[in-house]
């Protein structure tokens, strides 16, 4: 079958949205993680904002393999996003101009330096910020150690953000606009915190200057997006007519809340649909809380009990009922209230797009990468139950479930998908549930480190990692 490329946009079925007649954008943007995430969510809005300003065409650079952007570049940047939900759509993305990987570093400074890129953005995952549990850079991670001696090929994000507003300080050019579009509470104010910190390593005068002129707003960003697989290659084909081996796909629910920064970031997003807010933070919380955290609650208790999908897992009534009620009970409460943000309306929706049937987000993806994302979505709620005098037992199920999860995957020598996968693994593999409990949170593997110092919740978690280790789920209400 013929490929998706720019001269066979005229193949397209009439009803298929597309840039073909579009003039080609000029580079607004870098965007350093082009992974489904970035292409099914950042780029549509961007492809959006291109019908009636050339300017913000996106590089896309991956920093670690060359698979993602050569997959592009053999389509000339073209792209199907899938819309998976009751009225499925398709629709063909033009929004990227340029394809870097680890081999060329070179062309990646030099957009960097170049004064018309004005927005330079990410999605690395959390761990691609090289931050500690508590939001700060660690200073001995390999990949900053590396940066930190001298390279002109970056291993981190906050060795290339460093390098390009360095050379534009240098050139006398504004700086850009860092932007994390990642799953990271103030994302905006710790990559900024954390490209000081780097900076002041060895040039102070640098670092004064990005703590000063730089600013990096929070975001964010919300759309489940399942992994691309055969079968969507397969539909996408069939829909299309042609061959498209980078297509991506998400539910129709899509979200951008960006910091106002009392600043233009350059593209008018807000043009496209994305919101600009002074008040990031509460949007955020309510999506990681509510959101992120029945996710990870999801896929860890559906691993458990058998489940394989994010809609299989809410067809199990007894833990649809528990994941809403742990919404209910111990999330919501410790939300604050904000304008505009219904939040038990959002708890229905969110609950409603879990059970979208034709959206298939595998549980396995979302368990990977637990010890990063687990104190964002669930132990900050915890603790806020806690400061509250509360013991919040959806969510001490929830982290039990995952201790549980890790016991299995320890015992069972299977492989456990995360930064920390071995040093997860060495914990989880003997001793009893506490034994566990506390290897982690002395580790500082994700767990908040105020459970130190609450010896109730940790027993509560241990006892209810014990019983569901058991297969007990009635006796922890589930």
């Amino acid at each position: 079958m013929t490929r998706l490329t720019h001269a066979t946009l005229d193949q397209l079925p009439a009803t298929i949205e597309s840039p073909r007649g579009r003039a080609m954008p000029s580079i607004g943007i870098v965007h350093f993680g082009p992974g489904a995430f970035h292409r099914a969510h950042q780029a549509a809005y961007i492809d959006a904002l291109l019908d009636h300003d050339p300017r913000w065409g996106i590089a896309a650079v991956s920093m670690r393999s060359k698979r993602t952007v050569a997959a592009l570049a053999e389509q000339d940047g073209l792209y199907t996003l899938a819309i998976r939900d009751a009225q499925s759509t398709n629709r063909v993305i033009g929004a990227h101009r340029r394809f870097l990987g680890p081999d060329d570093a070179a062309e990646t400074h030099a957009l960097l330096a170049d004064p018309a890129v004005r927005l330079v953005t990410s999605t690395v995952t959390e761990k691609g910020y090289c931050l500690a549990a508590d939001g700060t850079l660690v200073l001995s991670h390999a990949d900053i150690v590396h940066d930190l001696a001298g390279t002109t090929t970056p291993r981190s994000l906050v060795g290339w953000l460093v390098a390009g507003l360095a050379a534009r300080r240098n050139a006398g050019i504004a700086p850009f606009v860092p932007m994390p579009c990642d799953n990271l509470a103030s994302n905006g104010a710790k990559l900024h915190a954390a490209l000081v910190a780097f900076t002041r390593v060895g040039d102070t005068d640098l670092a004064d200057w990005i703590a000063g002129e730089v600013s990096v707003p929070s975001t964010m960003v919300d759309s489940i997006t399942p992994a691309s697989d055969v079968a969507l290659y397969d539909d996408v084909a069939q829909a299309i007519g042609l061959e498209d081996l980078a297509a991506v796909q998400r539910e129709s629910f899509a979200q951008w809340v960006i910091e106002d920064i009392g600043t233009p970031l350059g593209p008018d997003l807000a043009s496209v649909g994305a919101t600009i807010t002074t008040d990031v933070a509460s949007y955020e919380k309510a999506k990681l809380r509510i959101l992120n955290g029945a996710h990870s609650t999801l896929a860890y208790v559906g691993l458990l009990r058998g489940a394989a999908s994010v809609a299989d897992a809410m067809n199990d009534v007894a833990l649809a009922r528990f994941v809403d009620a742990m919404i209910r009970d111990d999330i919501i409460p410790m939300l604050p209230s904000t304008p505009g943000l219904d939040l038990d309306a959002y708890r229905a929706a969110v609950l409603q797009r879990f059970r979208n049937p034709v959206i298939v987000h595998r549980l396995d993806q979302i368990a990977q990468d637990g010890s990063q994302k687990l104190p964002y979505r669930l132990g900050d709620t915890l603790v806020a139950n806690r400061r509250a005098g509360r013991m919040p037992a959806g969510v001490v199920i929830a982290l039990g479930a995952w201790v549980a999860f890790l016991t299995q995957r320890a015992r069972d020598n299977i492989p456990i998908f995360d930064p920390a996968g071995d040093r997860l693994a060495s914990a989880a593999r003997d001793g009893t549930p506490a034994e566990v409990v506390a290897r982690l949170i002395d580790a500082g593997l994700g767990f908040p480190p105020e459970l130190r110092d609450d010896a109730a919740a940790r027993s509560a978690i241990a006892d209810a990692a014990e019983r569901i280790s058991r297969g007990n789920w009635s006796g922890v209400n589930l």
